[in-house]
Protein backbone atom coordinates (compact mmCIF):
# COMPACT_ATOMS: atom_id res chain seq x y z
CA UNK A 1 0.00 0.00 0.00
CA UNK A 2 1.23 3.83 -0.26
CA UNK A 3 2.94 5.10 2.41
CA UNK A 4 1.40 7.80 4.34
CA UNK A 5 3.96 10.71 6.13
CA UNK A 6 2.58 14.24 5.56
CA UNK A 7 -0.70 15.13 3.62
CA UNK A 8 -1.52 19.03 3.00
CA UNK A 9 -4.85 19.57 1.53
CA UNK A 10 -8.70 21.10 1.68
CA UNK A 11 -10.78 19.31 4.68
CA UNK A 12 -14.45 19.43 4.32
CA UNK A 13 -16.73 19.23 7.16
CA UNK A 14 -18.87 16.77 7.66
CA UNK A 15 -20.01 16.30 11.50
CA UNK A 16 -22.80 14.04 11.25
CA UNK A 17 -22.71 11.16 13.62
CA UNK A 18 -22.96 7.79 13.25
CA UNK A 19 -22.15 7.48 9.27
CA UNK A 20 -22.03 3.97 8.51
CA UNK A 21 -20.06 2.03 6.11
CA UNK A 22 -23.77 1.67 3.76
CA UNK A 23 -24.17 5.27 3.75
CA UNK A 24 -20.30 5.65 2.60
CA UNK A 25 -20.83 3.86 -0.33
CA UNK A 26 -23.97 1.72 -1.09
CA UNK A 27 -23.85 -2.39 -1.47
CA UNK A 28 -25.24 -1.79 -4.89
CA UNK A 29 -22.13 -0.51 -6.10
CA UNK A 30 -20.38 -2.89 -4.82
CA UNK A 31 -21.20 -5.83 -7.18
CA UNK A 32 -19.06 -4.73 -10.36
CA UNK A 33 -15.71 -3.90 -11.09
CA UNK A 34 -15.89 -1.50 -13.36
CA UNK A 35 -18.00 1.12 -11.08
CA UNK A 36 -15.91 4.03 -9.78
CA UNK A 37 -16.38 4.01 -6.11
CA UNK A 38 -14.91 7.09 -5.92
CA UNK A 39 -17.62 8.67 -7.93
CA UNK A 40 -20.15 6.64 -5.81
CA UNK A 41 -19.48 8.03 -2.39
CA UNK A 42 -22.16 9.45 -0.06
CA UNK A 43 -23.99 8.63 -3.34
CA UNK A 44 -27.69 8.83 -1.54
CA UNK A 45 -26.37 12.40 -0.32
CA UNK A 46 -24.29 13.98 -2.80
CA UNK A 47 -27.16 13.02 -5.37
CA UNK A 48 -30.62 13.74 -6.45
CA UNK A 49 -32.80 10.60 -7.63
CA UNK A 50 -32.38 11.83 -11.30
CA UNK A 51 -28.68 11.71 -11.18
CA UNK A 52 -28.35 15.54 -10.72
CA UNK A 53 -25.83 16.70 -8.20
CA UNK A 54 -27.38 17.85 -4.54
CA UNK A 55 -25.58 21.30 -4.22
CA UNK A 56 -26.25 21.88 -0.52
CA UNK A 57 -23.77 18.44 -0.14
CA UNK A 58 -20.45 19.84 1.32
CA UNK A 59 -18.49 17.63 -1.01
CA UNK A 60 -20.19 19.03 -4.07
CA UNK A 61 -19.27 22.57 -2.98
CA UNK A 62 -15.82 24.40 -3.91
CA UNK A 63 -13.35 24.02 -2.30
CA UNK A 64 -14.49 21.04 -0.54
CA UNK A 65 -15.16 18.66 -4.06
CA UNK A 66 -11.58 18.52 -3.89
CA UNK A 67 -11.29 16.94 -0.05
CA UNK A 68 -8.23 15.19 1.15
CA UNK A 69 -9.16 15.23 4.51
CA UNK A 70 -12.64 14.96 5.86
CA UNK A 71 -13.40 15.75 9.43
CA UNK A 72 -16.30 13.43 10.31
CA UNK A 73 -18.64 12.89 13.64
CA UNK A 74 -18.75 10.58 16.38
CA UNK A 75 -18.69 6.38 15.45
CA UNK A 76 -17.43 7.61 11.79
CA UNK A 77 -17.80 4.14 9.60
CA UNK A 78 -19.69 2.20 12.12
CA UNK A 79 -22.21 -0.44 10.49
CA UNK A 80 -20.91 -3.40 8.15
CA UNK A 81 -17.68 -4.38 7.69
CA UNK A 82 -17.76 -3.44 4.45
CA UNK A 83 -13.56 -2.54 3.34
CA UNK A 84 -14.90 -0.99 0.09
CA UNK A 85 -16.12 1.97 2.38
CA UNK A 86 -12.18 2.78 2.57
CA UNK A 87 -11.95 2.26 -1.01
CA UNK A 88 -14.31 4.65 -1.94
CA UNK A 89 -13.04 7.82 0.01
CA UNK A 90 -9.66 6.92 -1.20
CA UNK A 91 -10.89 6.60 -4.71
CA UNK A 92 -13.04 10.15 -4.19
CA UNK A 93 -8.96 11.42 -2.86
CA UNK A 94 -9.46 11.45 0.88
CA UNK A 95 -6.63 9.82 2.64
CA UNK A 96 -7.36 10.86 5.87
CA UNK A 97 -10.38 11.10 8.36
CA UNK A 98 -10.69 13.39 11.52
CA UNK A 99 -13.21 12.44 13.71
CA UNK A 100 -14.23 11.79 17.64
CA UNK A 101 -14.59 7.76 17.22
CA UNK A 102 -14.60 5.50 14.42
CA UNK A 103 -16.38 1.80 14.27
CA UNK A 104 -13.61 -0.72 15.09
CA UNK A 105 -13.42 -2.87 11.77
CA UNK A 106 -14.05 0.41 9.73
CA UNK A 107 -10.45 1.67 11.52
CA UNK A 108 -8.78 -1.13 10.95
CA UNK A 109 -9.70 -1.25 7.63
CA UNK A 110 -8.44 2.34 6.81
CA UNK A 111 -4.87 1.40 8.33
CA UNK A 112 -4.52 -1.85 6.79
CA UNK A 113 -5.39 0.41 3.31
CA UNK A 114 -3.23 3.40 3.46
CA UNK A 115 -5.76 5.54 4.96
CA UNK A 116 -4.94 7.67 7.89
CA UNK A 117 -7.85 7.59 10.78
CA UNK A 118 -7.10 10.45 13.58
CA UNK A 119 -9.39 10.28 16.74
CA UNK A 120 -9.43 14.01 18.86
CA UNK A 121 -12.13 15.08 21.05
CA UNK A 122 -15.54 16.20 19.41
CA UNK A 123 -14.58 20.00 20.90
CA UNK A 124 -11.22 19.68 18.78
CA UNK A 125 -12.69 18.16 15.60
CA UNK A 126 -15.18 21.19 15.63
CA UNK A 127 -12.52 23.83 16.09
CA UNK A 128 -10.93 22.49 13.29
CA UNK A 129 -13.80 22.49 11.46
CA UNK A 130 -14.50 26.50 12.47
CA UNK A 131 -10.66 26.93 11.41
CA UNK A 132 -11.13 26.25 7.88
CA UNK A 133 -14.59 27.93 7.63
CA UNK A 134 -12.92 30.87 8.69
CA UNK A 135 -10.11 30.74 6.64
CA UNK A 136 -9.11 32.00 3.16
CA UNK A 137 -7.71 28.38 2.59
CA UNK A 138 -9.84 25.45 3.84
CA UNK A 139 -6.02 22.89 3.94
CA UNK A 140 -4.72 21.42 6.75
CA UNK A 141 -1.94 19.90 7.17
CA UNK A 142 -1.30 16.18 9.25
CA UNK A 143 2.15 15.25 9.82
CA UNK A 144 2.34 11.59 10.48
CA UNK A 145 6.01 11.85 11.46
CA UNK A 146 5.21 14.80 14.29
CA UNK A 147 1.59 13.61 14.94
CA UNK A 148 0.46 17.61 14.35
CA UNK A 149 -2.17 18.79 12.42
CA UNK A 150 -1.94 22.45 11.62
CA UNK A 151 -4.62 24.64 10.54
CA UNK A 152 -4.55 27.86 8.24
CA UNK A 153 -3.83 30.11 11.10
CA UNK A 154 -0.98 28.32 11.98
CA UNK A 155 -2.48 26.63 15.35
CA UNK A 156 -0.86 23.17 15.95
CA UNK A 157 -3.29 20.05 16.99
CA UNK A 158 -1.50 17.06 18.59
CA UNK A 159 -2.78 13.28 18.01
CA UNK A 160 -1.48 10.00 19.00
CA UNK A 161 -1.66 6.32 16.95
CA UNK A 162 -0.81 3.16 18.32
CA UNK A 163 2.81 2.69 16.81
CA UNK A 164 2.27 -0.32 15.00
CA UNK A 165 -0.43 1.39 13.12
CA UNK A 166 2.29 4.63 12.79
CA UNK A 167 4.74 2.22 11.27
CA UNK A 168 3.14 0.51 8.97
CA UNK A 169 0.98 3.80 7.57
CA UNK A 170 4.80 5.47 7.42
CA UNK A 171 6.05 2.49 5.54
CA UNK A 172 3.45 1.55 3.50
CA UNK A 173 3.04 -1.63 5.28
CA UNK A 174 -0.15 -4.15 5.49
CA UNK A 175 -0.66 -6.55 8.09
CA UNK A 176 1.64 -9.40 6.11
CA UNK A 177 4.11 -7.00 5.54
CA UNK A 178 4.57 -5.88 9.01
CA UNK A 179 4.64 -10.06 9.78
CA UNK A 180 7.60 -10.48 7.47
CA UNK A 181 9.86 -7.88 8.85
CA UNK A 182 9.93 -10.24 11.49
CA UNK A 183 10.88 -13.47 9.19
CA UNK A 184 14.15 -14.29 11.23
CA UNK A 185 12.76 -14.11 14.54
CA UNK A 186 9.86 -16.77 13.11
CA UNK A 187 12.19 -18.73 11.89
CA UNK A 188 14.47 -18.85 14.87
CA UNK A 189 11.40 -19.50 16.80
CA UNK A 190 10.22 -23.00 14.66
CA UNK A 191 13.88 -24.18 14.82
CA UNK A 192 14.21 -24.00 18.22
CA UNK A 193 10.42 -25.21 18.53
CA UNK A 194 11.65 -27.88 16.16
CA UNK A 195 14.60 -29.10 18.44
CA UNK A 196 12.32 -28.80 21.81
CA UNK A 197 8.96 -30.72 20.30
CA UNK A 198 10.26 -32.48 17.37
CA UNK A 199 6.91 -34.99 16.65
CA UNK A 200 5.08 -31.86 15.78
CA UNK A 201 6.68 -31.59 12.80
CA UNK A 202 7.00 -35.04 11.82
CA UNK A 203 4.65 -35.83 8.67
CA UNK A 204 1.75 -38.14 8.88
CA UNK A 205 1.88 -41.32 7.25
CA UNK A 206 -1.55 -41.29 6.46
Amino acid sequence: MQSFTTLTGVAAPLLRPNIDTGTIIASRFMRSRSIDLGEKLFSDWRYAADGSENADFVLNQEPYRHAKILLGGINFGCGSSREAAVYALMKFGISCVIAPSFGEIFFDNACQNGLLPIELPEDVVVSLADAIKRANSAELTVDLLTRRITTPQGDTVGFTIAEDRRTSLLEGLDETALVLRHSDEIDAFRDADRRTRPWLYERSAL
